[in-house]
């Protein structure tokens, strides 16, 4: 019986449980650490890169935006990535945001620069070396993680709660101990 009168249901015993797999959450978890890494490389590395006696409130408020999306994107991918390896359903959705504001960085960083997206890209390319390299492996993970977290058994193993035992239940569960 529950506290409010209804009673619980019962599991059937003719049929055993099954846990769900838990694949695809294991997978969703793991690909999101190496894009809270590759969302990080961006920002950390441009401001390793900028002389000592250059200031942040001189960059344009785009970059600034940018640089924060990079960072956010990271730690939210970071944050999910723990929750989803806990079995929580919240990181299944942290996922989701991260890869959509890594998404939303990568294509913001042209336009905070001021150049087109066509030339951004073949500048990218022809001259990018690990940059380059960094910012296709974020793109790819920042699609490929959330699907993972969105599909249907990545809920169903994040919800999953095992049933208590069967041998533990009902009212001589635990003999009384004589001593």
């Amino acid at each position: 019986m529950s506290p409010y009168g209804y009673p619980l249901p019962q599991p059937d015993p003719d049929r055993p449980y099954r846990r769900p797999s838990g694949a695809t959450a294991v997978v969703a978890g793991l690909l999101a650490l190496p894009a809270a890494v590759a969302a990080g490389y961006v920002p950390i590395r441009i401001f390793l890169d900028m002389p000592a006696e250059f200031s942040l409130g001189a960059l344009p408020g785009w970059v600034l935006a940018d640089l924060g999306g990079f960072l956010l994107a990271g730690l939210v991918f970071l944050l999910g990535s723990v929750a989803t390896l806990f079995r929580a359903t919240a990181g299944a959705v942290l996922l989701l945001f991260g890869g959509l504001l890594a998404i939303a960085a990568l294509l913001a960083e042209p336009l905070a620069a001021g150049v087109p997206l066509g030339r951004f890209v073949n500048a990218m390319f022809t001259h990018g070396g690990f940059a380059m390299a960094d910012r296709l492996v974020l793109a790819g993970l920042a699609v490929v993680v959330p699907v993972l977290a969105m599909l249907p058994p990545t809920f169903r193993h994040l919800r999953d709660r095992s049933p208590a035992l069967h041998a533990y239940s009902g009212p001589n569960a635990f003999p009384p101990q004589r001593w």
